[in-house]
């Protein structure tokens, strides 16, 4: 089968998503994969130029010779001007695939590509699913352009052919978006044990950033969001005045230099440790440094109906995750599962204090391994692989959803 993948971030910089798992995966399982992609972090990385090339890469993220191919169309190298630009550029580029690699089906979940994508494929009969797992709109950078995104990513999910949400609040809200209830189906994501697992050592990570024996580590991997809530943990660690405790941040992004510079002001330089970007392969050994991990994010629309995939990975290796009590984790792992809720981001820090003066650690991190361990990539791979099946076999007799 020939798959495109089509999205408005980086796949090569960003950290990998459920699409870069599963096209891995499935690349590895024989089928032809490309994406076109956006360098969504041109502001702050990359070459300095009024405009990019196309470039075409070949790239392993996770699996060892899984051999992806990225397209990234070129685009005007300013604000604004880049999602004009990017209205003609993707268009021909999603033209020239549709063409030349003539997919059997096309994987999208964005705004802006996937209007153009959806369109072009429709003319040509192409299948499309539409992958939520995020409210897309609400990460559009201009506020005043969140309605014309929502508008659009509410018409992206009613003209695909099929919306597959990795959980059950997104599903919910692609239905009231306007996808046919029947044309939606839920398949979570996944864990990679071989990876993840409890008996990851993380004692090189401990003693490279010089955390002590009985030092208290708290992790929080992933993009830096002002909402994510760690600015408020930030603070907080700077009331609790406890040297031993230790709040470790792998990742960077929109909030990384407000978080410096709250640690900065608080005298927090030896209990805030700012790791930046890692490795994909080495983000298990940081885990598996940590007592608690941290998912202290707002409660906002950004976040309300979404799972973070870090909650899957924290889980495999055993880990208690600290989350505030956001509807779509709720509704994913429940009360009883190794999450502890918390309905501030300000409460973490203390929240995960009592934890261990109360010795609830150990057995909370074993019911979060107990409920992650059987949600293997392999498994989820096989799911998604017998939708696309459908999806092409339904579309050539013109039935897309039946049997799904």
């Amino acid at each position: 089968m020939k798959i495109l993948i089509i999205q408005d971030t980086d796949w090569i910089r960003r950290n990998p998503v459920q699409h870069t798992h599963l096209a891995e995966r499935l690349a590895l399982r024989g089928h032809k994969i490309r994406v076109i992609d956006y360098e969504i972090l041109w502001q702050t990385e990359g070459k300095r130029s009024l405009f990019s090339r196309r470039q075409v890469f070949s790239v392993s993220r996770i699996l060892k010779d899984a051999n992806i191919t990225v397209i990234r169309p070129g685009i005007l190298k300013f604000r604004l001007l880049d999602y004009f630009s990017m209205l003609f550029t993707y268009s021909r580029e999603i033209g020239r695939q549709l063409r030349d690699f003539a997919p059997d089906v096309v994987v999208t979940d964005c705004i802006l590509s996937s209007y153009l994508a959806v369109r072009a494929a429709r003319k040509k009969r192409i299948p499309v699913i539409f992958y939520s797992i995020d409210i897309v709109h609400r990460l559009v950078p201009f506020k005043l352009l969140q309605p014309l995104g929502r508008i659009l990513e509410a018409r992206n999910i009613r003209n695909a052919d099929l919306v597959i949400a990795i959980n059950e609040g997104l599903r919910e809200y692609t239905v009231r978006m306007g996808a046919a209830t029947e044309k939606t189906l839920v398949i979570r994501a996944g864990i990679d044990s071989e990876t993840y697992n409890p008996g990851i050592d993380g004692t090189e990570i401990r003693r490279q950033y010089g955390i002590k024996e009985g030092d208290f580590v708290l992790l929080f991997v992933g993009w830096l969001y002002h909402f994510s809530g760690l600015k408020e943990a930030a603070r907080q660690l700077a009331e609790i005045k406890n040297k031993h405790i230790k709040l470790l941040i792998v990742g960077d992004g929109d909030a990384y230099s407000e978080i410096q510079r709250v640690r900065n002001e608080k005298d927090l330089t030896d209990q805030i440790i700012m790791a930046g970007r890692q490795p994909y392969e080495d983000i298990p050994k940081y885990i598996a440094a940590s007592d608690v991990c941290l998912m202290p994010a707002y409660n906002n629309e950004i976040m309300r109906d979404i799972v973070p995939i870090k909650m899957y990975e924290y889980m495999a290796m055993q880990k208690p995750v600290i989350a505030t009590r956001l509807p779509g984790i709720v509704k994913e792992f429940g009360d009883d599962n190794g999450i502890v809720y918390i309905e501030r981001p300000e409460d973490a820090i203390a929240r995960a204090i009592e934890l261990a003066d109360n010795g609830d650690l150990p057995g909370l991190g074993l019911k979060a391994w107990r409920f992650v361990a059987n949600n293997s990539w392999e498994s989820i791979t096989d799911q998604f692989e017998a939708v696309l099946n459908k999806v092409t076999e339904g579309r050539q007799h013109g039935r897309i959803s039946e049997g799904i």
